[in-house]
């Protein structure tokens, strides 16, 4: 396996070769990733989620180095308005919710809180929540023992972010080949693929091959069939129209999601401009119509034509087949509700280096080991954005009368539950989301549960409202030292004195 060709650049075929580069290294395999200019990359994943840190941190990439070279943003979470009711709003921030007690978690505390009187929010309890409503960011120098730095993502430019990890790539020795693929060359025996057949006659050889090839999963998908998984009837949207704006006057420090009567509009600030997005289902408006709709709610006006994507929403049966693995669109898609269509690649990722063949050929263990685990995390993930369309007071249009009666997973109806009854959250193996996003986005969506757990009994009532009082108190304490998110970025890009 000396010869990795990687079918697609863009933001999944960038980062794949710059963590191969990095992590299996180009002294004794080649990396070669085969593109070309005739084919434009889907480009609206501009939000991440923290996790991309340690992606940067395995490369040595930082933060100012993303800042300057992708027009980026910092982020602390999501902002969702309209989604419980109209009028209504609550985020899903990023960073703990409060501090486990007496080896139970802060949830049941704060439930039990609730019981007996208590009028705070939940997120009165969450760093990133209120530094993303006051529009603060810093990475500030702690001061006191048990402060933390902010947990954050970015948005950024996919575009500038992808040629930011191609210079990148291409100085630890990966070749770009420009060309399209008229042919993929197979072996007869054993279905591997051997080749690429470029449209100018050459041909790109391979021992391994990873499919970047977007929707049309050209490896994957059209040559080996792996399967398709079609979760429309719990994800009913299936287009996105979407358009860039000038830069807002505030750079917010949070993604936007407002729902509308048949989807959701996302709003991304960047430093030059701003990302902005209908995600919505044809079936109850029409393109036409979504443009519309999304061109008169822009902040600030459109720079560039408004641009539909069509897709289903899904995963690949095989992430992993014969010696090709998909990553990005080719492996599968989730509508960017929680922004984590980069997080899914560098998952894969991460997997796929720990069972990188050593041989000259697939272990198929470990192929079966891969699709297992990325079948898993694909399901956890949708499981997690069904349920900002399931739980909802919305009727009001006949895409949320449809949202609010469809039929769920097994697997999210047992989670709904156990949270609604008793706020009980069993983490599962590969679940990206824990306690804190899930009970967040379930009690801004208004599923409170009914009661708390007796074990959070332990602590006299009086000792519990102390401790709480703390935990607000630091809080507020360390949002006091925190920047305006705007200024911090213009010290950060050398705009201002730091």
């Amino acid at each position: 396996m000396r010869r990795i060709v990687i079918l697609g650049g863009g933001t999944a075929g960038w980062m794949a070769a710059a963590c191969l580069a990095r992590t299996l290294g180009t002294g004794e395999r080649s990396i070669t990733v085969v593109e070309s200019e005739e084919i434009g990359t889907v480009g609206v994943g501009e939000a991440t989620i923290p996790l991309i840190e340690t992606f940067h941190q395995i490369l040595g990439i930082s933060a100012i180095d993303v800042l300057r070279n992708c027009e980026a943003t910092f982020k602390l979470g999501i902002e969702f308005v309209d989604w419980r009711r109209r009028g209504d709003r609550y985020l899903h921030p990023f960073g703990p919710v409060g501090t486990d007690l007496n080896g139970v978690g802060f949830l049941q505390h704060w439930l039990r809180h609730r019981a007996q009187g208590g009028d705070s929010d939940y997120l009165d309890y969450n760093l990133e929540s209120r530094a993303a409503m006051a529009g603060r960011f810093g990475m500030t120098q702690l001061r006191q023992p048990g402060e933390h730095q902010l947990h954050f993502a970015y948005h950024f430019d996919a575009a500038l972010y992808a040629a930011m990890l191609r210079r990148y790539s291409e100085r630890l020795g990966v070749v770009r080949v420009e060309g399209m693929v008229q042919d993929v060359r197979r072996d007869g025996e054993s279905g591997d693929v051997t080749a690429l057949a470029l449209r100018d006659g050459s041909e790109v050889a391979g021992d391994f091959f990873l499919d970047c090839s977007g929707f049309r999963g050209l490896l994957i998908e059209q040559t080996l069939g792996a399967g398709y998984d079609d979760w429309s009837e719990w994800l009913p949207c299936n287009r996105a129209v979407a358009v860039q704006s000038g830069r807002l006057a505030q750079l917010s420090p949070f993604t936007r999601s407002t729902a509308l009567d048949a989807g959701w509009q996302w709003r991304i600030p960047l430093q030059h401009r701003t990302g902005n997005g209908y995600v919505f289902c044809d079936a109850f408006v029409s393109e036409d119509e979504a443009t519309a709709t999304l061109l008169s709610r822009l902040d600030t006006p459109a720079t560039i034509e408004p641009r539909m994507l069509r897709f289903v929403t899904g995963r690949r049966r095989k992430t992993w087949d014969h010696n090709v693995v998909a990553l990005g669109l080719a492996g599968g898609f989730l509508e960017p509700l929680e922004s984590t269509s980069i997080y899914m690649v560098q998952s894969a990722l991460a997997k796929l280096i720990a069972l990188f063949p050593r041989g000259d050929r697939v272990n198929r263990v470990a192929a079966d080991r891969f699709n297992a685990m990325m079948a898993t995390e694909w399901a956890r993930v949708r499981d997690f954005i069904i349920a900002h369309y399931k739980i909802t007071e919305r009727d009001d249009t006949p895409f949320w009368k449809h949202c609010r009666n469809m039929t769920i997973p097994d697997t999210l109806a047992e989670r709904l539950a156990l949270f609604e009854e008793e706020g009980l959250f069993i983490e599962q193996p590969h679940d990206l989301f824990k306690e804190g996003s899930w009970a967040s986005v379930l009690i801004g969506q208004g599923m409170t549960p009914r009661r708390f757990h007796p074990v959070a009994n332990a602590a006299p009532p009086e000792a519990l409202e102390t401790q709480l009082a703390r935990m607000r108190s630091a809080v507020a304490a360390r949002l006091a030292t925190l920047p305006e998110h705007g200024e911090y970025i213009d010290q950060c890009m050398g705009k201002a004195a730091a």
